[in-house]
């Protein structure tokens, strides 16, 4: 849905142009910060309710890690990090800091739209009772899973992996992550207890079971083919 208000900060004039022009094009409403401090400014002076923040990390004055870090002491907008460099470190602090999507330079202006849009929407699904995703429904409500209309039969924990696979949409998930999420900090057993029921989930979920993605060496991400 465009119509969304996005706060861009980078300092380099070029890549936030084109970032902007790219998002404008298709019906965002885009305010610019050449740097850290700038973007926080505006952030906090109220005039706007913004949806999404996208942070360069390197930035002069405050820097990406600490914009994010000020705008999480108040706020759970959606952020998305953008790096020139790819260190798994830096995208692990980004995460601790709170960020939602992390993306190395260079990237394709239109990955990055289609990374806004969703983010954008599992926000938005966040807030409703039911989802839907290309012919794959869940209804929160009644703990209804459907394909393409026809009612799946899942076990409890089957379900709650898809709800957490679905409520992280687009975000790449460890094994440990979910594992700690789905099955609570106080399960300790094997990683590959995941493999299994995602494998079982998939199964059942038929052609829509694609929308699990394996992510080689790390875990699995939920995101929708089209």
């Amino acid at each position: 849905m465009a119509g969304e208000k996005i706060l861009i900060a980078d300092d380099e004039e070029r890549m936030r142009k084109l970032v902007s022009d790219f998002l404008k094009k298709q019906g965002y409403f885009v305010f610019e910060a050449e740097d850290g401090r700038k973007a926080l400014d505006i952030f906090n002076n109220g005039q706007q309710s913004f949806d999404l923040i996208i942070l360069d990390v390197m930035m002069p004055g405050l820097d990406g890690w600490e914009v994010c870090k000020e705008i999480r002491k108040n706020s759970s907008i959606p952020i998305i990090m953008l790096t020139a460099r790819g260190e798994e470190t830096d995208e692990l602090l980004g995460f601790r800091l709170g960020a939602d999507e992390y993306i190395t330079k260079p990237f394709s202006p239109m990955i990055l739209v289609a990374r806004v849009q969703a983010l954008l929407r599992r926000v938005s699904n966040l807030k409703k009772d039911k989802k839907e995703y290309n012919g794959l429904d869940i209804d929160e409500t009644a703990h209804v899973v459907s394909v393409d209309g026809a009612e799946v039969d899942l076990t409890p924990k089957e379900y709650e992996l898809l709800v957490y696979l679905t409520d992280n949409e687009g975000v790449a998930l460890s094994r440990n992550q979910i594992l700690n999420s789905v099955w609570d900090y106080d399960y300790f057993g094997d990683a590959r207890t995941v493999d299994t029921h995602i494998k079982k989930l998939r199964e059942k979920l038929g052609s829509k079971g694609d929308f699990i993605q394996t992510i080689r060496g790390l875990g699995y991400k939920f995101e929708v083919i089209k």
